[in-house]
């Protein structure tokens, strides 16, 4: 039997995308995108320049953490530094690696439309990037794009930014639960 893994992993992305956290998003409100339901949470600021970050403090575990820190960090840590690493369209210098900032958009959305818009922008290039790959790409190695994950195959990458998707995707639907109930 032959099986195809493109369709596999595609089909596993795309599910929780359609049926779980795509569908979680719709009626999300600026107010509620922004709600920090504990003091210290990390969330996306704007800065003095007028740019929007995501805090961090370099942990891996931080505190408590805002639906648009959660969504930032899928849209952009998750699928836009990829997409843009493995798939991009040549506006990132090809030395950098899929660590590497320049991969980041210069702010990030501070409302809940655009946020929603950037994830669903950034989803789709990824999603269709991995779409396209046949079964030497998904058992090629990363290379140096992939930094200390040079040896590991693209497959390995995917399946872990789709764990990724679903665990901070859970996140934000507790979030929005707790939101809904406490406000």
């Amino acid at each position: 039997m032959t099986i195809d893994w493109t369709a596999q992993l595609v089909g596993q992305l795309e599910f929780y995308w359609d049926v779980h956290l795509r569908p979680r998003l719709e009626g999300l409100t600026d107010d509620e995108y922004l709600w920090e339901p504990v003091e210290g949470c990390w969330s996306i600021r704007q800065g003095e320049d007028g740019r929007w970050r995501m805090e961090t403090d370099g942990r891996r575990d931080g505190p408590i953490t805002t639906i648009a820190w959660r969504m930032a960090h899928i849209s952009v840590g998750i699928f836009g530094t990829r997409a843009s690493t493995f798939f991009g369209d040549g506006s990132v210098a090809d030395d950098a690696d899929m660590f590497d900032p320049r991969h980041e958009p210069a702010s990030l959305p501070a409302t809940a439309a655009d946020g929603i818009a950037l994830l669903e922008h950034n989803y789709r290039w990824w999603r269709d990037g991995i779409a396209a790959l046949d079964e030497a790409g998904l058992t090629k190695p990363l290379g140096p794009k992939g930094n200390m994950f040079a040896k590991d195959p693209m497959a390995a990458l995917i399946l872990h930014l789709s764990r990724e998707t679903m665990h901070h995707g859970g996140e934000i639907g507790l979030m929005r639960d707790l939101y809904a109930r406490l406000r």
